[in-house]
């Protein structure tokens, strides 16, 4: 930051979720000498940041997005982003192993595509 003084236009802007731990250099008198604090976000913050970022994915009607923002009262917008992520992967994942159950069950019964492909194989030949 030394010798940006001769430019009047010039701002610095520092975040950090962790001001206890910054350097008293820093923040001097004539440095970063603002401190302006942004609190954890409310309820209807909390509520918007979840319809944020589900907006691109299937949710189920009976998931209570009011329920959710009343667990993450807390939490961080990155908290909540990461929730829903995790979340979302889960709940492929969930999707990925239900079908491939599905498939071997149908398979075991003798039902489905992999059924027909397996009466269509002939043994091989010693």
């Amino acid at each position: 930051m030394d010798g940006a003084g001769s430019k009047k236009n010039l701002f610095f802007i520092g975040a950090t979720n962790r001001p206890d731990i910054l350097d008293e250099a820093l923040i001097r008198p004539g440095r970063l000498d603002q401190l302006i604090y942004i609190p954890l976000p409310d309820k209807p913050s909390r509520l918007n940041i979840f319809k944020a970022n589900l907006r691109k994915s299937p949710v189920h009607p009976n998931v209570n997005m009011n329920f959710c923002a009343d667990l993450t009262e807390g939490f961080t917008g990155a908290d909540i982003t990461e929730l829903c992520q995790r979340a979302c992967k889960a709940a492929i994942r969930e999707s990925i192993a239900a079908e491939e159950e599905r498939r071997r069950l149908a398979a075991d019964a003798g039902e489905g595509p992999d059924a027909e492909m397996d009466e269509n194989v002939e043994d091989p030949v010693p």
